[in-house]
C-alpha cells in the first residue's frame, strides 16, 4: 500500500542559512499576518469575504511595497498564503478556531515545494542557498520529497520535514488481541493484566524548570539575559515533550507488533483537561497521541485499532458476569461482584471489558453501547 509519510530530520545550519532562514522566516510571517489582517478588516468593515486567489493577487502589491520581500523565495510566500487559506476551510468546518496572528518568538515554519528545493547526491539544497542543509540523517527516505517543512522550535533548534511517497508493508498476522484502559498511576493498563506505570516526564523536570522560571520572572524585558533565560526554560520544555514523545512512540510500536486487534477507549481529552486539578496530569499523559499513532501504524501495518464509545462502563462492569454496578467512585480500585464473587483490579477489569466490546463491535459493527465502532484496517 503506498502512501505519504513525513520523515523529520535535525539539521544545523551555517551562519548564512541562518540570516537567509531568520529573512524567510519573517517575510513569510508578516505576509501571514497582512493578509489575515486584511481579510479580517475586509469582512467586518465591508462584509467582503476575500478569496485565496484574490489574495495571491494582493501578493504582487505587497511586494512592491515592501521590497523585502523580494529577498527570499516567492514559493515560501505563496505557500504561506496556502497555508493560511488551509487553516480558513478548518475553521469554516468546524474543526478548529479562527486562524491567529504569528508570533514572533513563537515557533517558526515555512513550506517549500519543489521549485525552492532539490535533492543531489544524498544532499538537501534550498533556494536562495549554496550549500546544502547539514542535516544529521537518521534513516534513508523512501522517495524524492515531494514538499519541504522547514522549522525552527523555541528552543532554538532546526528540524526539516521531508513528505515523500511511502510503500507500506503488512506485518504477519498474529493470533493475539489486546484491551487498553488508559489511565494516570499507570498509562497504559492491559487485558492481559500488565501495568506500564508512570514516568512522569514533567513532575520529573519541575523544580527544574520553576527555578528557571522565576530566574526569567526577575529579568529586565528586552534584555539579552532574559532572552538567555528564555532559551533554558524552552529547552527544559522541549526536553520534557522529546522524552514523552518518544515513550509514546515506543509504547505504540510495541502494542502494534505485538498484537493483530487493539481496542482503546474513545475518551474526550479536550474536555477531560478542562479540569484544573488533573489538567497537567492528562496532558503530561498524551492519551490522544497515543491513540493517533496506534491508528496510522496500524494502518501500515495492515492491523486494526478500535476505539469503543467512551459511554461504555468498562470500569463498573464486572468482566465475568456482566454485573454493572450502579455507582464506582474513582476511590475504589478494587472491588468484588456481588453476583458471582470474583475480586477485580478496577483498572484490569476495565481493560478486559474494553476488549471485549471492541471484539464485538468487529464482529457486529457497534460497540458496547450500539454506537458504530472506529476501526482502523
Amino acid at each position: 500500500m503506498k502512501t505519504k509519510r513525513a520523515y523529520k530530520e535535525r539539521f544545523y545550519p551555517t551562519p548564512e542559512q541562518e540570516i537567509l532562514l531568520a529573512q524567510s522566516f519573517g517575510c513569510a510571517r508578516f505576509v501571514y499576518n497582512n493578509t489575515l489582517r486584511f481579510r479580517t478588516d475586509a469582512y467586518y468593515k465591508d462584509g467582503q469575504s476575500i478569496s485565496h486567489s484574490e489574495a495571491e493577487k494582493r501578493l504582487v502589491s505587497l511586494k512592491t511595497e515592501f521590497p523585502f520581500l523580494a529577498d527570499v523565495s516567492s514559493v515560501i510566500l505563496q505557500q504561506t498564503l496556502r497555508d493560511q487559506q488551509e487553516a480558513f476551510k478548518n475553521f469554516w468546518a468546524g474543526r478548529a478556531k479562527y486562524p491567529k496572528f504569528k508570533k514572533r518568538h513563537s515557533r517558526q515554519s515555512m513550506r517549500l515545494t519543489k521549485a525552492a528545493f532539490s535533492v543531489k547526491n544524498g544532499h538537501l539544497f534550498i533556494a536562495k542557498s549554496k550549500e546544502p542543509l547539514n542535516i544529521r540523517w537518521s534513516r534513508e527516505l523512501s522517495s524524492e520529497p515531494s514538499s519541504v517543512t522547514i522549522s525552527k522550535d523555541r528552543a532554538g533548534r532546526y528540524f526539516v520535514s521531508m513528505l515523500c511517497e511511502f510503500e507500506a508493508k503488512a506485518m504477519p498476522i498474529r493470533n493475539k488481541t489486546v484491551g487498553i484502559d488508559l489511565g494516570l498511576n499507570d498509562l497504559f493498563i492491559t487485558s492481559d493484566g500488565e501495568k506500564s506505570g508512570n514516568p512522569r516526564h514533567t513532575k520529573r523536570y519541575e523544580r527544574k524548570l520553576a527555578y528557571l522560571q522565576r530566574q526569567l520572572s526577575k529579568k529586565q524585558k528586552g534584555s539579552s539575559n532574559r532572552a538567555k533565560a528564555k532559551l533554558k526554560v524552552a529547552r527544559i520544555h522541549a526536553k520534557i515533550a522529546d522524552c514523552r514523545m518518544d515513550a509514546t512512540h515506543k509504547a505504540s510500536r510495541e502494542f502494534i507488533d505485538e498484537n493483530q486487534v487493539v481496542c482503546v477507549e474513545s475518551l474526550n481529552v479536550k474536555g477531560m483537561i478542562q479540569n484544573p486539578k488533573l489538567a497537567k496530569h492528562i496532558a503530561d499523559a498524551n492519551w490522544g497521541e497515543f491513540v493517533r499513532q496506534l491508528q496510522y501504524k496500524a494502518e501500515w501495518a495492515e492491523r486494526k485499532v478500535v476505539q469503543i464509545d467512551r459511554f461504555f462502563p468498562s470500569s463498573k462492569r464486572c468482566s465475568g458476569c456482566g454485573f454493572v454496578h450502579e455507582s464506582l467512585p474513582l476511590s475504589i480500585r478494587e472491588w468484588e461482584c456481588p453476583e458471582c464473587r470474583t475480586h477485580h483490579d478496577r483498572d484490569i477489569n476495565a481493560a478486559k471489558n474494553i476488549k471485549t466490546a471492541g471484539l464485538a463491535g468487529l464482529a457486529c459493527g457497534a460497540t458496547g453501547t450500539g454506537m458504530a465502532a472506529k476501526a482502523t484496517i
